[in-house]
């Protein structure tokens, strides 16, 4: 998506822009603006959704050589500094008022947060267990926006397709649910903070989502930066953990505000149990992990809730 002087940047028009879209007005030409009306919200989400675990696959290589928070702050690291030279953040930040610096502190803080919490938890519980763990809140947000008996239905399928997906096993270690609890909530937060920057009317969600990301780079380094000292002379390592944040933190969120500048964030927060699916199919493509009957019919169940629920804001 290169276009003239602006580079890498797009710039939404029509519909994005008028429910304050996720690219701004200092982004590149027609062709970007074309592409992003173009394209529906929920095909963003799939690209996400399928970066979302393209991400772990980096991670893998870097739990073996960088220290588990060493590995949150080279995500995070890394994802700030290809914002910063894609958008300048700073100069959005410095236009807005005092509530608008506020929101994307809050949400930088919370990304920084919940990407430690994370890798933290995965660190001592199964990757299945943590991943239902965090779907319990969104669960939450999806019912207060389903004021339907068919939203009811759908998170009626979504939620024992997940069940079944992820295999639930509570028997982990205290501390390691403890923080697979906090990186729950924090991934609703995530989406509650990230819906409202999406909508802002002073910022477009992908310069909003960058000034973020530095404050999560900030807040994140003397948590991480410590453990993430022996990568520095680890070649593989960098690149790895410059494979992780583009793959898990710039990718996946900025394709994150292009679905959520034009769904409601009870659509969103239902379409996130897509992601166990997700799972599965690049599991069998790239893992040759052929599913389970019961992970099949997981599969199954979630999608057939994705088709069933419907936007209470689109007419």
């Amino acid at each position: 998506m290169k276009h003239g002087q602006a580079g890498f940047r797009l710039r939404c028009s029509g519909i994005v822009e008028a429910k304050a879209g996720a690219l701004g007005p200092a982004s590149g030409g027609a062709r970007g603006r074309a592409l992003v009306e173009r394209t529906p919200p929920h095909a963003w989400f799939l690209v996400s959704a399928v970066f979302h675990y393209l991400g772990p696959a980096f991670a893998v290589l870097l739990f073996a050589r960088v220290d588990v928070l060493g590995v949150a702050w080279l995500r995070i690291a890394s994802a700030a500094a290809i914002f910063a030279a894609w958008r300048r953040p700073w100069r959005a930040f410095a236009t807005l008022d005092r509530a608008g610096r506020g929101l994307l502190a809050t949400w930088g803080a919370v990304l920084a947060a919940m990407n430690c919490c994370f890798y933290v938890a995965i660190d001592r519980l199964p990757l299945g267990t943590v991943a239902a763990i965090e779907f319990l809140p969104v669960v939450a947000l999806a019912a207060v926006g389903a004021r339907t008996a068919r939203n009811a239905g759908a998170l009626a399928l979504a939620v024992p397709g997940v069940y079944l997906l992820t295999d639930v096993r509570l028997a982990g270690a205290p501390l390691g649910v403890a923080f697979a609890f906090a990186n729950a909530m924090l991934f609703a937060a995530y989406i509650v903070l990230a819906h409202r920057v999406a909508r802002h009317p002073s910022v477009s969600g992908i310069d909003g989502l960058a000034a973020a990301m530095l404050i999560a780079a900030v807040a994140v380094t003397p948590v991480g930066g410590w453990a993430a000292a022996p990568a520095a002379l680890d070649p593989v390592a960098l690149l790895a953990g410059v494979g992780v944040g583009l793959s898990s933190s710039v990718i996946p969120y900025v394709t994150d505000q292009l679905a959520m500048a034009r769904l409601s964030r009870a659509t969103y927060a239902l379409m996130v149990s897509l992601l166990p699916a997700t799972a599965t199919v690049i599991g069998i493509l790239v893992l040759t992990q052929v599913p389970s009957a019961t992970e099949a019919l997981g599969v199954g169940l979630v999608v057939a809730a994705v088709a069933v629920h419907r936007d209470p804001t689109r007419r």
